[in-house]
């Protein structure tokens, strides 16, 4: 088990030893909270968008299904006669510039897998950049646009927003709601009283205040051909290599056996780069993995490789609240 597992494990199992890190959590959550409070008071600059901004994000270490939920979110805006565009800081992608605009025919090395991800799927216009404030407004030279999805944006406050969205992973909570590096959080949990939004991601019973969504697996696709194939396909009780390198691999290996599979775990870091070698595993099962793993597999996958697209299901709550939202931000007759 590697130290960012044996940590994780720490922050939602408990650890007597995180106590040792307490000097740490203090100095980090005194810095980011008056990162946002010269923020709020107009002391740091922040860019603002002539269209709306909706960011995405989270406060916890690891994944929380905000690729999954930028989908949805796009998929929603563009049945209501949207333009849509998003900015991202493509973590580990080594673009020759920024801002970067993804392309679905770009490798996941120059773009990064996340949003190579979101354009391969939905084709929706992506600017990469660090700076998203800069992304968005090399997206907005590009094409005329209604409104603006940040992905992972929630502590970027150069980039001012019209809407917070956080997602939290029901199953694991906040931990024991510690910052950085004694919990896993990258705010203090009372920053949640101040967004527009909480989703929770894994139940249709969010806490009071809440909302929730599920991720509900729609296919199995062939990494060499794109086949998609339903999800009996595998027939209940069959083995599969699952590989997982997203921020909770435990979701995902828990999906595999809610659909009664038997799934041989290998687990990697969030972000993983992949090679043919690294994936050559025994005994010689199908190869089942992340969508996000898949992006950066295609050029080397063989005839049973495959990932597991899954979709994003918020409740009708949520959906009501967010069009509600949307009409507010952009008026229509």
């Amino acid at each position: 088990m590697s130290l960012a597992e044996r940590l994780s494990q720490a922050w939602y199992n408990g650890h007597p030893a995180l106590l040792l890190l307490r000097p740490l959590e203090w100095l980090y959550r005194t810095v980011v909270q008056r990162k946002r409070a010269c923020f709020l008071s107009g002391q740091s600059q922040s860019y603002r968008a002539p269209v709306p901004v909706v960011v995405v994000g989270n406060i916890t270490v690891g994944g929380t299904g905000k690729t999954p939920m930028i989908l949805w979110l796009v998929e929603h805006c563009r049945r209501q006669g949207l333009r849509v565009g998003v900015v991202s800081r493509g973590y580990g992608a080594k673009p020759p510039h920024f801002p970067w605009r993804v392309e679905a025919s770009q490798a996941a090395s120059v773009a990064g897998d996340e949003p190579l991800l979101i354009v391969q799927r939905c084709g929706v216009p992506l600017m990469i950049d660090p700076d998203r404030s800069r992304a968005v407004q090399a997206l907005l030279a590009e094409q005329p646009l209604d409104l603006i999805l940040s992905d992972d944006g929630l502590q970027h406050y150069r980039l001012a927003r019209d809407l917070e969205l956080v997602l939290i992973d029901a199953a694991r909570g906040l931990g024991n709601r510690r910052c950085l590096p004694e919990g896993p959080l990258r705010e203090p949990s009372e920053r949640l009283k101040s967004v527009d939004a909480v989703l929770y991601n894994g139940t249709r019973n969010a806490p009071a205040g809440g909302y929730g969504f599920v991720l509900r697996a729609k296919a199995l696709v062939n990494l060499k051909t794109a086949e998609q194939r339903p999800l009996d396909h595998f027939p209940p009780g069959q083995s599969v290599h699952a590989v997982a390198g997203i921020g909770n691999p435990q979701r995902f290996f828990n999906t595999l056996e809610g659909l009664h599979w038997k799934p041989v775990c290998h687990a990697f870091a969030d972000h993983a780069p992949y090679s043919s070698e690294l994936l050559d595993f025994t005994p010689k099962l199908p190869v089942l993995m992340t969508e996000k793993d898949a992006v950066k597999c295609r050029g080397f996958a063989l005839d049973d490789w495959w990932y597991l697209a899954v979709d994003a299901e918020p409740t009708p709550e949520f959906v009501g609240w967010f069009d509600q939202q949307l009409q507010r931000l952009i008026p229509r007759s």
